[in-house]
């Protein structure tokens, strides 16, 4: 293996010149630095990443915070959050992923880690996050809207998306709306929820308390909301649900049922995971960029370790997926 006493060689420098070189020290002369980078990158020169750690004082370890891996949390939006993750961070640079509630007891761990993406879905993360940025530990919080955002912060705008969606639907001639809420205490729920309720407000729509009912963002609870829906004296013509897999749920049960979708009943969906355009028929729903809003965070964290600049907010777009349960 090739090593910066080897590239000092040729070079004809001390070793140090040649870690200071390629760790892009200021004390090292641009013309010597290029010249040490080409003859690194002619002897296939690979990175110790441990012994650089020790010089710059870093570990190259980037931690990714969920808040929970088995409530709320897909296979896919994990996937796509990870993969934007490791798309965005240089090479030399690790990703591990953890809950929240498994270093809750081993806070001193995290002073080994360069920074951290909290994937938040509550304010009750906001303990956790506050013990973070004590440590002076560079942060991006990830997925929920922060109120009074004194961190960085990534989030998708889901009241309009689903006030978008909602008004579309409107236009199709629908009047009588359903919703199969998400966990309560998940701000996703909340700004869903916003957006549906504004949407038919300014259309002079009402609807009775029972089209709304509770669901826990799994397809069982899809199925179970449905039927409850499905239940009443006069149901709806369109349940809208907060995430993709309650709205496959219910699909299943209107189907089981022996209703037509949609010329009996409409079903709407959030996320647009890679499984919803293969439902039956397939599923309307919202995108959420979760890829280019890890990619952003990504983005943002490390800018935070290097600049000393003001926090900043980020609210990425989502779109409807038109397709045929609508």
């Amino acid at each position: 293996m090739v090593t910066i006493k080897d590239i000092a060689k040729v070079a004809g420098v001390s070793h140090t010149t040649v870690s200071r070189a390629l760790n892009d020290s200021p004390l090292i002369k641009p013309a010597t630095k290029k010249k040490i980078h080409e003859i690194a990158e002619t002897l296939n020169y690979i990175p110790n990443v441990n012994a650089k750690s020790l010089v710059n004082q870093k570990s190259y370890i980037i931690e990714l915070f969920f808040s929970h891996l088995s409530k709320g949390t897909s296979n896919s939006f994990l996937g796509d959050v990870i993969k934007g993750i490791n798309d965005t961070l240089p090479k030399e640079y690790s990703l591990a992923v953890h809950e929240l509630q498994e270093v809750a007891q081993d806070l001193d761990n995290l002073n080994r880690i360069d920074g951290a993406i909290v994937m938040s879905q509550s304010d009750q993360d906001d303990a956790f996050i506050e013990t973070l940025a004590k440590q002076q530990i560079p942060l991006v919080v990830l997925n929920r809207q922060l109120d009074t955002p004194q961190f960085k912060n990534v989030t998708s705008n889901d009241a309009q998306g689903v006030y978008q969606m909602i008004n579309y639907a409107i236009e199709q001639g629908y009047t009588k709306f359903s919703m199969i809420e998400g966990i309560p205490s998940f701000r996703s729920s909340i700004e869903r929820r916003k957006g549906f309720d504004q949407a038919l407000a300014e259309a002079g729509l009402t609807y009775p308390s029972a089209y709304i009912v509770s669901g826990d963002f799994s397809l069982a609870s899809g199925q179970k909301g449905a039927k409850r829906l499905l239940a009443l004296a006069e149901p709806p013509e369109v349940i809208f649900c907060s995430n993709d897999d309650m709205a496959i749920g219910a699909i299943n049960y209107c189907l089981q049922a022996g209703l037509t979708i949609p010329k009996d009943i409409a079903v709407i969906g959030f996320d647009d995971i890679p499984f919803s355009q293969f439902t039956y028929p397939p599923l309307t729903t919202i995108s959420k960029p979760v890829y280019e809003m890890s990619k952003r965070a990504t983005e943002l964290l490390l800018s935070s370790s290097t600049e000393a600049d003001s926090p900043t907010q980020f609210f990425l777009d989502t779109s409807l997926t038109i397709r045929q349960s609508l």
